[in-house]
């Protein structure tokens, strides 16, 4: 069984703070991470080392829902998260691992994502695709500055 790579980067206007909240907040996780056409619900979100996630994204079309969860390897606050993802459905095998790291540039945060082990049953153009599309949704987040 081959697995596949999936490597991002962005400049986004905001700070690593608020992209790093973004990634560990269940509200926000629910928001920006399905990819257009979906929806997505937060079940669990201990953001611990060791701590897990669960959620589902469903095909707003369709219907049809997957859902996945893992366990938080490394978190270290504003810097680097480290997380394992495994699906439900057993045609999806195997454990992915997403690093995601942030530095503070001078015209925001620089984030680098790196999703690894993606099952072969994916297409690896599919996967990027639906990356991009979610780190637009996350750049309208937390690019957001709303005050009240």
């Amino acid at each position: 069984m081959t697995t596949q790579t999936v490597r991002l980067h962005r400049v986004i206007r905001s700070t690593p703070e608020r992209v790093y909240r973004a990634f560990l907040d269940a509200e926000a996780m629910a928001k920006w991470l399905p990819p257009n056409g979906f929806t997505g619900k937060v079940y669990e979100l201990d953001a611990k080392v060791g701590g897990h996630y669960r959620m589902s994204f469903t095909n707003f079309t369709t219907g049809d829902s997957h859902a996945f969860g893992g366990e938080y390897l490394e978190l270290v606050p504003n810097e680097r998260l480290r997380y394992t993802g495994v699906f439900d459905n057993p045609n999806l095998p195997g454990t992915m691992q997403t690093t995601v790291s942030l530095r503070a540039v001078f015209c925001g945060a620089e984030l680098s994502v790196v999703q690894e082990g993606i099952p072969e049953m994916i297409p690896v153009e599919a996967c990027y695709l639906g990356w991009q599309e979610s780190l637009v949704l996350l750049a309208k987040l937390v690019e957001a500055e709303i005050r009240q």
